[in-house]
């Protein structure tokens, strides 16, 4: 329509609301971004009311030796700096996730190409000389696993700025802060942003294994799930902030869940099992290594234990809950 119709979408001045060609007033684009936060707010707490882990698909046995796994996701699927690492461009371990799952359920066949640094672009295109993730899926592909989302909410970017900002208000909440300056929180709105993409990524692994069974697989706990801080050398965020960053990370999960729910596929919790083995822990205990890791394991990931406890939490999935193999 041309720029000058009458009808046409126009601004309102002094910034604020637009105007229809109804006459009806339509948000402004900081109005918009604080309304689709509130509005994914009030979708999470429904989610979590109505959707238990087990109800977003029926439950059943792991094929075993009839399973065709193919693994996709980031550095928390891959494994980076856990012995032993197999595929140095992409961090990947052989001993991350989809690896124990795959030797617990003695499948058929696996296929892992998740990868370090990988957004839900990558699903489509090279990194490095891994190839798009979604080139290793066929319709005799029968099992995926999918861990995607971190790094396109910034998880990296966040770790640093957060980390940076702690000396400015020790005891404050400066990171929080920084990203709710725009009158709304950025980082809310970095996960609404991100769920089509999952969703995109989800049609597109139907579309190509259409007799699979697709699992997708949350983010273990990173900080302490009560709030209480650790501000350390090793963990340097500000008091304030650990809630703040708990509460973002429940809210990617939390859109994880929704997205398999509306494509019909399954969902793993694998920050529920973790509670109790964040970073602020001692080592030995933790399960997620802190900014300076004491354990082979990247700043902020899980080390090897974390994976054990994703594999599990994996097994317990597909293999029906009480009835999963163990690592």
């Amino acid at each position: 329509m041309a720029a000058g119709s009458s009808t046409g979408t126009r601004r309102a001045q002094g910034g604020g609301d637009t105007e229809g060609g109804d006459g009806a007033k339509q948000p402004s684009g900081r109005r918009a971004a604080a309304m689709g936060a509130a509005a994914l707010g009030g979708a999470l707490a429904l989610t979590a009311a109505v959707v238990s882990p087990a109800a977003a698909a029926p439950q059943g046995h792991g094929q075993g030796a009839q399973t065709r796994y193919v693994a996709l996701g980031d550095s928390y699927t891959s494994g980076p700096v856990i012995p032993t690492q197999v595929d140095a461009g992409c961090a990947r371990s052989d001993h991350n996730y989809p690896s124990l799952v795959a030797a617990a359920d003695h499948v058929a066949d696996f296929t892992d190409v998740s990868c370090g640094g990988a957004t839900t672009v990558e699903m489509w295109k090279p990194q490095g000389t891994n190839g798009p993730q979604l080139d290793a899926l066929d319709h005799n592909t029968t099992l995926v696993t999918l861990q995607i989302g971190g790094n396109d909410i910034g998880f990296g970017s966040i770790i640093a700025t957060c980390a940076g900002l702690t000396a400015s208000n020790p005891v404050g909440s400066p990171c929080k802060d920084h990203f709710g300056a725009g009158g709304f929180d950025q980082l809310t709105l970095n996960v609404l942003k991100t769920a089509p993409k999952v969703s995109e990524v989800l049609r597109a692994i139907h579309q190509r294994s259409p007799r699979a069974r697709v699992v997708v697989v949350g983010y273990p706990d990173l900080l302490p799930d009560n709030g209480v801080p650790c501000t350390s050398a090793v963990v340097p965020f500000a008091a304030g902030d650990f809630p703040y960053l708990r509460d973002t990370e429940k809210k990617l999960n939390a859109m994880l869940r929704i997205e398999a729910l509306l494509h019909g596929d399954e969902y793993v919790d694998t920050y529920g099992p973790t509670v109790g083995h964040d970073m602020c822990k001692a080592p030995g205990e933790r399960w997620i290594e802190p900014l300076v890791p004491a354990a082979p394991a990247a700043p902020a990931h899980p080390n090897a234990l974390g994976e054990q406890a994703m594999a599990q939490a994996v097994l317990d999935r597909v293999d029906g809950h009480g009835r999963g193999h163990r690592v």
